[in-house]
Order: structure tokens, then sequence, then C-alpha cells
């Protein structure tokens, strides 16, 4: 059985990621890009699904971890009764080939063992594994070939390679797996350790970019380390995380494919990712966000794939047992086909931002824009999904209208800023009118005033964490009554031993799927937002040390949290989760933070 999901590490290249457990074993990989088909799977299966495995042969001894200051790089410490030694792992920065295991004596004379299982297609496909000329093992299977080069002694058990052997004080062991098509020659041989010292200097070199100055700069460093390793070099699109049907509540059945990039992120990552110093990597969001969207507009979808892929279809693999048996596994997501409103807001906000702190746009992104809000003024009285991406049905979910509002909120604003010209009069004055609309109706039909509330669909009594960004967006002012009323009933009604759930999902199942999950962790940093804009930074200040609390020991975090069985949950590391922390430790740390510039100084009132 796979470890608990904080018990593995993360390393990665801009192209793909491993997960590395705390036990030695690399029980995720796929290759050659994040949505590829995973060459180890143990993570959702067992240990015969593909996996490998480097530690010492004694079960009983202890490690510890860390990554190395302001890197990717990962070092574990295994220390038994014979002696210490540590495994470094890494992969060479947007080389998108290698992941390298390097083996140190530190102390004694450790014997070591390696158990090398390759499955290609989730654990699915055994490979042809031979010989090559120069001795190295090959691993080919259709269109894949991996290549695993070392010094040390390798067999075959089965249909597994093993090596044992022992490391000694002062004495080091590499081991290189390559990645290569199987038509190809195999890829080139690499020097390990001046791989070892680029990869190094190339991460350093990325974090000292970081804009801190915060209570928190070793875990906010840890968090863009992290959104960056997410990021799909060749294009600029952040996946969502590295994995796919990690589940929101063990043994249960809310286990989906996250290897894609939602626009829903769009907005809290560009923002993240500029306010921290890291404007190139902002830029090429946005542009991956223009190319993704651009076509007929009502064709957009809530995501994509790394280069903006459309067709996503959901699958089930029927045999792998699922993560601690939570299945079905997953690999595509159906959610791509949905209609949600506020992905237009998303998109428009997200443009706006960027433009505002100096990123210039092209014509072709306004025309995009322009035909996406032609469309949206014909649909955004429709029902939709809604953020949460239901599955129940669609409903008039008042976070979609938010969000609708602020698509024609951002492009008036950004006519009554940049345009000239006349031609745009008469259509601004149209959308003044379809804002002003949305707004009216949003507070008529959105807020309850027995619960002093707005609620989560219209003519619904219960809450939606999603509500929280009301104020965030510039919807009404943070210290309306109607926001504040809002925020004290979330955290009355939500809020599960401090944690802020999405919504309640135990006493409705109205988003289709049976009851229970954990809390989102994003929610709960977006209730941090409101406390500190609200001047209640005091409250504030616990609830994100709780939120850094549940970071595992080298900082990462999962999209969601089991605060009954102290665990996190849902698929890991999570971006929405680390962009969050990064946007709530800049709000508490800055005067003006991210919550507040993508608010504005606008009066709602006046706005609508």
């Amino acid at each position: 059985m796979a470890l608990r999901i904080e018990d593995y590490a993360l390393v990665g290249d801009g192209r793909s990621a491993a997960l590395i457990g705390r036990d030695g074993s690399v029980d995720w990989l796929c290759w050659p890009r994040f949505d590829a088909p995973a060459c180890f799977a143990a993570l959702l299966g067992t240990p015969g699904h593909g996996h490998w495995r480097i530690a010492p042969a004694d079960p009983h001894g202890r490690a510890e971890r860390r990554y190395r200051p302001g890197t990717l790089v990962l070092e574990t410490t295994h220390e038994t009764e014979a002696g210490r030694v540590r495994v470094t792992d890494y992969m060479p920065v947007n080389d998108g080939l290698h992941l390298i295991r390097l083996v140190e004596g530190l102390s004694g004379s450790v014997a070591m063992r390696m158990d090398f299982v390759v499955r290609y297609d989730y654990g699915s496909a055994v490979p042809w594994v031979s010989r090559n000329e120069h001795d190295d093992l090959r691993a080919i299977v259709g269109p894949h070939k991996l290549v695993l080069r070392t010094r040390a002694p390798l067999h075959g058990v089965g249909r597994s390679t093993v090596s044992e052997f022992t490391i000694e004080e002062g004495r080091s062991l590499a081991f290189v797996l390559s990645y290569g098509p199987s038509h190809e020659d195999d890829p080139a041989p690499i020097e390990p350790r001046r791989e070892l010292r680029r990869t190094t200097e190339t991460w350093l070199a990325w974090s000292g970019r970081c804009q801190g100055g915060t209570p928190w700069d070793e875990i906010l460093s840890r968090s863009l380390l992290t959104l960056k390793a997410l990021i799909y070099a060749p294009t600029g699109g952040i996946v969502a995380a590295p994995t796919t049907s990690l589940p929101e509540q063990i043994g249960g059945v809310r286990n989906w494919d996250y290897r894609y990039c939602w626009l829903r992120d769009s907005t809290f990552t560009l923002l993240a990712l500029m306010d921290a110093g890291y404007l190139d990597e902002a830029r090429a969001w946005r542009d991956w966000l223009l190319r993704a969207v651009a076509g007929s507009p009502e064709q957009a979808h809530i995501l994509y794939g790394l280069a903006g892929e459309r067709l996503l279809p959901e699958i089930e693999l029927d045999w792998l047992p699922g993560y601690e048996n939570s299945k079905p596994v997953r690999i595509g997501n159906a959610a791509s086909q949905q209609f949600q409103l506020d992905v237009y807001g998303e998109i428009f906000d997200a443009l706006f931002q960027a433009q505002e702190r100096g990123l210039e746009g092209d014509e072709t992104g306004v025309r995009v824009g322009l035909a996406l809000l032609e469309h949206l003024e014909k649909v955004w009285q429709e029902p939709d999904e809604g953020i949460w991406e239901v599955r129940g049905g669609r409903r008039h979910f008042v976070h979609s209208k938010v969000m609708a509002w602020v698509a024609f909120d951002r492009a008036i604003r950004y006519y009554e800023k940049h345009s000239r010209d006349d031609a745009h009069h008469a259509t601004v004055s149209r959308w003044r009118a379809v804002r002003a609309a949305i707004h009216r109706e949003v507070c008529e039909k959105g807020f309850d005033p027995g619960l002093n509330s707005f609620v989560q669909s219209y003519g619904s009594p219960d809450l939606d964490a999603s509500l929280l960004l009301m104020a965030h967006v510039g919807f009404l002012p943070q210290d309306d009554p109607r926001v504040v009323g809002t925020v004290e009933a979330i955290g009355r009604h939500l809020m599960r031993d401090g944690f802020i759930l999405r919504y309640d999902t135990e006493d409705q199942t109205t988003d289709g799927l049976p009851a229970g999950e954990g809390a989102f962790l994003p929610c709960s940093f977006w209730y941090a937002d409101n406390l500190i804009r609200l001047g209640r930074c005091a409250e504030a200040r616990v609830i994100i040390e709780r939120l850094l609390g549940v970071c595992n020991d080298v900082g990462l975090l999962a999209e969601e949290y089991d605060p009954v069985e102290e665990r996190q949950v849902g698929n890991f590391p999570q971006a929405f989760s680390h962009v969050a922390l990064v946007n709530t430790i800049l709000n508490f740390s800055r005067a003006v933070g991210p919550a507040k510039e993508r608010a504005g100084s606008q009066d709602a009132a006046h706005s609508s």
C-alpha cells in the first residue's frame, strides 16, 4: 500500500514530476509530460504497478528529508545501526529526460537495496528489458524507452530489476534514469554531479528573486518553488497537480485527474506570481490563457491540456485498485465539457490585472476578449455547473453570476482607461447596463435576509465558500454588511475543526456525488483573507498558522485536509493550495496585498 499522501515529496524539471516517498520509493512518474501515461504507478496500486525504491536493506532504520534550501533538490538521510547514508534526488531543470538518484555514504558501512519495476500505461504494460552495447539497462514498451545507467550490479528477479550493494563512508554511487522515444537512439549519458551543480544553481537563481519580507518567507519560497515546478515550461500552462485520482475522501469516489490547467485559477495564479516578483512566469501563463481560449467563444472550456488541448475524455482504469482502495481511478476529466460562467470573469480579470501591472497585451487578445464578452451577453442568465464542477445538474450559482459581473466590469474599466476609440462607446454603454443588471439580480436573488448571507444559488438556503471571494473581486466592499454577514455565516456553518469546507457535503449532496470530503484548503485561506481586510488580523494569523501547520515536513500541500483523520487528501501537491497560501501571506504582510489589488479602489455601488 502507498504511504500517506503527506509522506511524499516532489522533484520536477518543468515538464514532468516524480513523487518520492519517505521510504525512498518513486511511486509516481509520468514521462515525458505531466499528463503522459505513468511508468511508476504504485501510488494508485501496488509496487507491482511500477516503482523505483532505493533504501537501506535494514527496514528498521529511520529517515529524515529536506529540500536543499531554495531548490527542488531532495535529500533523504537514512540512519541505521550500521551507519548513515544520503540519497539525493533531482531532475535537471527544463530537460524532461532524466531522474537522478545519488547515493552517498555519510558514516559506517550501509547495505543498500534497489528495486526497479517499470510498468507503463499506468501499471498495465510490462516492458521488454535488455542491455545495450554499454551494458546499460534498457526497458522498452510501445513508443516509450527508459535507460538505467549505474555502476551498481543489477540482476533480474521475476519481472523486476534488483541491485544489492554496500555504501561506505565517503563513497558514492549514482543511478541515472533517462527517457526517450523507443524509435530513437538511447538518450545520451550525463554526468550526475555536474547536473546536480547546474540544477542547484538554476533553482537558487530562481528562488533568490522572491520578493518576501513576510513572517513566513521560507514557506512562501517553498510554495513558489512548487508552483514553478508545476509550470509546463514549453507552453507556460500550470497543472493543477501532477497526480490523478488521489481521493478527496479515503475510500470515496471523488477521485479526479488534475494534470490539466484550470481557468478558475487564472487570476489568483497571476497575482501570486507577479506580486512575488516572477513576471516572466506570469506573462507565460497569461499568454497560455489567451491561446487556450482562442476560437469560437461558445466552445470555451473550464480546463485545458498543457498545450491547450480540449479533448480530455474521462476513462476509468479498472486494473488499478486506487489509493487506499479509493475507486475509481480516472484519467482525463469530463468536467472539461461543463459550462461554467465563472471562467469568463477569470479570463477578463487575469487579462486586466496583467495589463495593470505592465504586461502589455496585443490586438489579438483584445479581439478574443470582445468575442468572449459578446457571447457572455447572451448566456449570463443561464444556469451553470459552477466553480466546483457539480455533477448534479445546473443551477444559478451566485459565485458564477458574480464572476460574470467581473467580466463586464473589467472590460469596462479597461476600455475607460486604455481605449480612445469612439466606436466602442455604444458597446461600453451596453456593457454597463448588463453589469448593473447582474449586480441587481445577485443582490435580489442571491442574498438571504434570514441568514444575513449570500447563498450558494438562487433560492437555496445553502452556503458556499466561493462567496468569500465577493469582496476580493470588488463586487461589494469588504465592509458591506452583506459581505460581513456572509463571512460570519460561513465561519459558523462551514468551519470544521478550524478549517473551511467548500460547502456541506454531509447534509446536502446536490453536487451529484456521495457525501463526504475533506476541507478544501484554499477556502480556509480565503476566509483568512476576509478577516485580514476586516482588520481582524490576530484571528487571521491563528488560521494562517494552523494552515501552515498542515504542510508536510518539506512544505507541500494537497488539495484538501481531513481534520478528523488529521491527514492530507486529494491530489498532491496542489497548485491552487500553494497559490492561496502565497496570496494570503502577502495579504497579511503588505498594506496592499493581492486581494486588495484585485478588488481595486472602486465603489461597487458606483460600478454597478
